[in-house]
């Protein structure tokens, strides 16, 4: 299987921004298309006070810094120029929804994603949402936000819904790690409610430790197949348990988690991230050397 999807990270707060405008995500987008990636996944169009494109929505109920280019317009552009699909990540408060409050973070996010539908939905690249809200275990009120944003996104354009939560692995939990059999039974609750609203998942796979991924790999499938959704991975690209988070994954890593969401029989790689940790134009050195290792692995079929 080859990576035909990535998400789109541009509003960075854990990894750095590449400082990019349009011509340099013009040259991505064209790397990307010369490795066979056929869909980008905007990860978030805001978190806390920064977004992508300027909300008048956002800016009536908080304080927002200034976007000084329209991010999704950009990319956009850039999805229909090269033949990609566009998927919309909502916006995160990073505090709402983490403090109590879903039903505030539901609230902002129905009225943004009206303005975003105004504004964007008749783009011929626009393709998909995703609920950017990252989740490893079943809590009744982030469940129900996921749920009734996903089906107030497919009222306003009903394209397919993705989410990509992750699993409390040892390698980020190693205090106290979730079991296979505790990950099922959380997950089987969660996708008897989502089943219906959102289409696809694509659980992260960077958590587990590598003799781990096989089964976990397993039972995501199963569930996503059970509940009626597409199962994808996403294949993360960077690097887990490194002294500095988060630098460009080995090759040899990147090509046994590949090698092991192909067995586990998912229908589409996804990665976090193409631009900062494979592509020849990212900043990382390594993320220049991996598109090589990654390009010869894929000519040679």
């Amino acid at each position: 299987m080859k990576i035909t999807g990535t998400f789109l990270d541009e509003i960075t707060h854990d990894i750095p921004s590449n400082n990019w405008d349009v011509e340099e995500w013009a040259a991505d987008f064209d790397a990307m298309r010369a490795v066979g990636i056929d869909t980008v996944i905007l990860i978030r169009a805001g978190y806390r006070d920064r977004v992508t494109f300027n909300s008048e929505t956002l800016s009536r109920e908080l304080v927002m810094r200034p976007a000084y280019i329209d991010l999704v317009d950009l990319f956009l552009t850039q999805a229909e120029r090269t033949g990609m699909t566009f998927y919309f990540g909502i916006y995160d408060s990073g505090r709402f929804w983490h403090q109590g409050q879903p039903e505030k973070e539901v609230e902002l996010n129905l009225r943004f994603t009206e303005e975003v539908a105004r504004k964007y939905g008749d783009r011929k690249a626009f393709g998909g949402w995703y609920m950017t809200h990252e989740i490893h275990e079943h809590d009744e009120g982030v469940t129900r936000l996921i749920e009734r944003l996903a089906r107030h996104v497919k009222g306003l354009k009903d394209v397919p819904v993705l989410m990509s939560p992750y699993v409390r692995g040892r390698k980020q939990f190693d205090d106290n790690p979730i079991t296979p059999e505790e990950h099922e039974a959380q997950w089987d609750e969660i996708l008897s409610i989502l089943g219906g609203f959102v289409d696809t998942i694509a659980f992260q796979d960077g958590q587990v430790e590598f003799a781990e991924l096989p089964v976990f790999m397993e039972i995501n499938t199963r569930l996503a197949r059970k509940h009626g959704l597409q199962p994808w991975s996403n294949v993360e690209s960077f690097e887990r348990g490194m002294p500095l988070n988060f630098l460009p994954i080995d090759w040899r890593n990147l090509r046994n988690k590949i090698e092991v969401a192909e067995a586990g029989g998912v229908e589409k790689l996804i990665t976090f991230e193409f631009s900062h940790f494979m592509s020849p134009n990212s900043m990382w050195p390594s993320a220049r050397t991996l598109y090589k290792r990654y390009q010869e692995y894929i000519d040679r079929g």
